[in-house]
């Protein structure tokens, strides 16, 4: 007898164990953590760029007859996508230039403002296309009447005399003032 006993007692003790199982799984199921899982958000960061060219499509050596107007059309480029800048060309000039030529900078309310003696800037905001701008007015220089041979070898002239262009960017971000902007090229 004590071993159909035990055979019961080990059935039910099955049983119950089995019955404990399934309720445990039950409840423990019930008790689960509440969970959430967002989408991913990324950054990138990239850095911004200004990209400029100066070119000129009429050559760069001529011949000076008194009284001729000579087509000369320098021209800065501000490259599509390129950030908001302020934008410069500098003007050099040989020694004694005004006695053989003038010429005039592209001004008034689309062209350039003068920094400085040979500097001249503007604002250029960001566009997705080119942004072309010309630096002398009329595109010319005009040989002064009065020019003659003998000018050629006096010292307080340079000899041939030379007119030079040379463009600069600065970012407009966190650069309040155009001269501040000069300041970071010059600087």
């Amino acid at each position: 007898m004590k071993k159909s006993n035990f055979r019961m007692n080990g059935k039910a003790l099955a049983l119950i164990l089995a019955v404990v199982l399934v309720v445990g799984g039950v409840v423990g199921g019930t008790l689960a953590w509440l969970t959430a899982e967002s989408d991913t958000v990324t950054n990138t960061f990239t850095l911004g760029d200004i990209d400029i060219d100066l070119d000129e499509t009429t050559g760069s050596n001529y011949t000076m007859i008194p009284g001729n107007t000579i087509g000369k059309n320098p021209k800065v480029t501000v490259t599509a996508g390129s950030e908001d800048c302020w934008l410069f060309v500098e003007v050099v000039e040989s020694a004694g230039l005004s006695h053989f030529l003038s010429y005039a900078i592209e001004d008034g309310a689309n062209g350039w403002t003068k920094l400085k003696d040979g500097v001249y800037y503007r604002e250029v905001s960001k566009s997705e296309q080119n942004q072309e701008f010309y630096v002398l007015k009329g595109n010319q220089v005009t040989v002064n009447e009065n020019v003659e041979k003998t000018d050629m070898n006096e010292s307080q002239y340079t000899y041939p005399p030379t007119l030079t262009f040379k463009a600069y960017a600065v970012q407009k971000a966190n650069v309040a003032t155009a001269q501040a902007a000069w300041d970071k090229i010059a600087g």
